[in-house]
C-alpha cells in the first residue's frame, strides 16, 4: 500500500513539476487545475477507483480535495436536492478548509513575511 501511495502521489508531483518547468502557468493556476481535475475525474467516475487503489497517494493531494468536494456535492444533492448541490461541498470539505485557515493563521502570526525582491 505504501508503494502504491508513494507512486501515485509522486506522479502528481511529477506532473506539477513538469507544468512548472515547461509551461508559463503560475503555481496558483496549477494548484487550481489540480482541484478542478479532481472534480472532473470524480464526476466521470474515474477518481474513486484510483483513490481505492492508491489510498493516501490519491486522497491527500489537491486532486483528492476536488474529489472530496464532488463526492460531497453528489451525496448532498441526492439527499437534499438543489440545496444540497450548494452545501454538500462545504460539508464534505469543512475539516480540510478549517485546518487550512487555522494553520495559515498560526503561521502568519509566528513568522514575519518578507518581499521576494528584498
Amino acid at each position: 500500500m505504501y508503494v502504491k501511495a508513494f507512486f501515485v502521489g509522486g506522479m502528481f508531483c511529477l506532473i506539477g513539476q513538469l507544468l512548472i518547468d515547461r509551461t508559463k502557468l503560475t503555481p496558483a493556476r496549477i494548484l487550481t487545475s489540480y482541484v478542478v481535475a479532481g472534480v472532473v475525474f470524480s464526476a466521470l467516475g474515474l477518481y474513486q477507483p484510483l483513490a481505492d487503489w492508491a489510498g493516501a497517494g490519491a486522497c491527500v493531494p489537491l486532486t483528492g480535495f476536488g474529489h472530496n468536494l464532488a463526492k460531497g456535492i453528489r451525496e448532498a444533492a441526492a439527499k437534499d436536492g438543489l440545496l444540497g448541490a450548494f452545501t454538500g461541498g462545504f460539508t464534505a470539505a469543512s475539516a480540510g478548509l478549517c485546518a487550512a485557515v487555522f494553520f495559515g493563521l498560526v503561521i502568519a502570526l509566528i513568522f514575519k513575511p518578507k518581499d521576494k525582491g528584498k
